[in-house]
């Protein structure tokens, strides 16, 4: 596999450990963060973190976040080097990103992701790619170092609508999952029994394998944050806007992720919407 230069802008949950599996496979690895935090190759300045990278990930929260960081790196960036996105952003502001780096002279690829803190850990996540195909051979080493698969979507953009689409099945669906457990509890069925039927039926999913244990516990150690599930159902209505149609379930349950988040909830893990009602 060959070794590359890369540069990991944002070390949040999953950034942080895209950076230490990629180090672990031995790529030369720089990086910078909002938080300062002293780990080899981490710079002050997200300008220093990229000069000389031939591969730079981004894995900033949202896109204020990354319109403002990519205009104070643009011109540190070398020519031909490849930039990947894969923070989840609205449409516009994944277009904005891909003008950016062609003005430049910078090659791009949209490349959300899903799987969180432990997927990220294990090198368990899956890249949706949108952008010119034959650049994702470019970064073959950077992938097989960081996840399970990656998948071409098509074109510039069309992977953030991907992530953001299966975003709002995620949101919904953890909607649901409270509400039933919320109904089956009040007519006296155990949370454990209803859960486990809920796993097992053909509504079943691996989400509800994943998330229905913890829920039990109270457990909301976040791993995919309620604040960034609710940042991601906003740009998932925006593009619903943009095409004129409407999401009736998904603006209720944005609109209460919201309410939630006001109250103090946001740092929680996202699965905190199946919280029953108090």
């Amino acid at each position: 596999m060959d070794q590359q230069n890369i540069a990991i802008l944002g070390l949040g949950i999953v950034g942080s450990r895209v950076r230490a599996r990629l180090i672990d496979a031995g790529h030369r690895v720089t990086s910078w963060s909002r938080t300062y935090r002293g780990l080899e190759g981490e710079k002050t300045t997200a300008a220093e973190a990229v000069v000389g990278a031939d591969v730079v990930g981004i894995f900033l929260k949202d896109a204020p976040a990354l319109r403002q960081v990519m205009t104070e790196v643009i011109a540190s960036l070398r020519k031909g080097v490849l930039v990947m996105n894969h923070a989840t952003v609205d449409l516009p502001t994944t277009s904005w990103l891909a003008g950016q780096c062609s003005a430049h002279g910078c090659e791009f690829l949209d490349a959300p992701f899903t799987g969180s803190k432990e997927a990220a850990a294990a090198g368990q996540l899956l890249f949706y790619v949108g952008g010119c195909e034959a650049l994702m051979g470019k970064v073959t080493g950077y992938f097989e170092s960081v996840c399970k698969g990656w998948m071409h979507c098509g074109e510039v953009g069309t992977a953030t609508v991907t992530k953001l689409a299966t975003n709002l099945i995620s949101a919904c669906t953890m909607q649901a999952m409270g509400e039933a457990l919320l109904v089956a509890s009040k007519h006296g069925v155990r949370p454990e029994v209803f859960t486990e039927a809920a796993i097992r039926n053909g509504s079943g999913s691996p989400l509800m394998a994943m998330k229905y244990p913890a829920i039990l516990k109270g457990d909301f150690e976040p791993h995919f944050t309620l604040s960034n599930m609710w940042k991601d159902s906003r740009y998932a209505l925006a593009l619903a806007e943009m095409k004129d149609v409407e999401l009736p379930g998904l603006s209720l349950v944005s609109r209460r992720m919201g309410e939630m988040c006001e109250t103090g909830m946001g740092d929680l893990d996202y699965s905190a919407i199946a919280k029953a009602d108090e």
